[in-house]
């Protein structure tokens, strides 16, 4: 149940771009700010239902305040700002590394070879995906490129460290309200003011608050501490595969062959990163008849 919870969380996160592009023109960290915001409300009432009361002190350790502030709001801090020193295309694949570096990152000794040859081959079926025009990489964008390898790093390191935490999910809504609020500084300190906001953008931000930008990273964590961890580092390639379908469902993009094709490479990257196992199932099992034959 907890791997489902993670494959909930990525199919949220693929509704991401479908989402945002119903909030009109509304800066990026106003809308971080107010989806953690969704998040931390979210928060209060799963505090409430399971134990009478709207708070509670939060029972996070310092090493935990800073790992939730680290992922949560470092990833999208260096992603925002890639997107404005760096072209959408180059940032986009350059910040979907993370599924790569997640695979390596929770890879059991000796089977990190097929971990990364699984990882490239998955990543290269995003890139066919991302590159339906082509990437032209330049060395005036080069600080876009490292804030985008930052996003890819921080979020995949983060990640992999939830696999070892040990917290309740309730305290995710006071690192959800830290978050909103260095978010907010964020807007006043880089983005235009917003004077109105609409009844219908509204609406999509209590959506992406309750899905992509909220609710995922509760079942996210749930997922990955609870879960098959390596299972949801290698379907989380899909991402950006059911982001575009999405997109294409709803009009907003155009059905292409490169979907096709990175969906069989992102399902031949994961057959090879698991591979090895299932090498090792199938000689145990030989290995088991041979010796019931003899």
């Amino acid at each position: 149940m907890a791997t489902l919870f993670g494959i909930i969380a990525l199919l949220f996160w693929s509704s991401l771009a479908l989402l945002a592009a119903k909030t009109g023109s509304l800066p990026p960290f106003l809308i971080l700010a107010l989806c953690f915001s969704v998040s931390f409300i979210i928060s209060v009432v799963w505090r409430y239902k399971h134990y009478g009361r709207w708070f509670s002190r939060p029972k996070l350790r310092r090493s935990q305040w800073l790992l939730g502030i680290y992922g949560l709001f470092g990833y999208h801090f260096c992603y925002f700002f890639a997107l404005r020193f760096a072209p959408v295309l180059e940032a986009n694949l350059i910040n979907y590394l993370w599924p790569l570096l997640l695979t390596l990152f929770l890879a059991h000794k000796g089977e990190r070879v097929f971990a990364l040859l699984g990882g490239v081959i998955a990543f290269s079926g995003i890139a066919v995906l991302l590159s339906t025009e082509q990437a032209s990489f330049s060395s005036q964008h080069i600080v876009g490129y490292i804030l985008a390898l930052g996003a890819a790093f921080i979020w995949s390191s983060y990640s992999a460290l939830l696999t070892k935490q040990k917290s309740d999910l309730g305290d995710i809504g006071w690192i959800s309200l830290a978050v909103a609020a260095l978010s907010m500084s964020c807007h006043f300190l880089f983005e235009p003011r917003v004077t109105s906001i609409s009844l219908i953008e509204w609406g999509y931000i209590l959506l992406i608050g309750l899905g992509p930008l909220g609710g995922s990273f509760y079942l996210w964590e749930h997922g990955l501490a609870k879960g098959n961890n390596r299972l949801l580092a290698s379907l989380s390639f899909f991402t950006p595969v059911f982001s575009s379908m999405l997109l294409a469902l709803f009009g907003l993009a155009h059905w292409s062959v490169e979907m096709f094709v990175a969906l069989v490479m992102i399902l031949l990257g994961g057959l090879v990163t698991h591979s090895k196992n299932a090498w090792q199932k199938m000689l145990l099992k030989a290995d088991t008849k041979k010796n019931q034959a003899n």
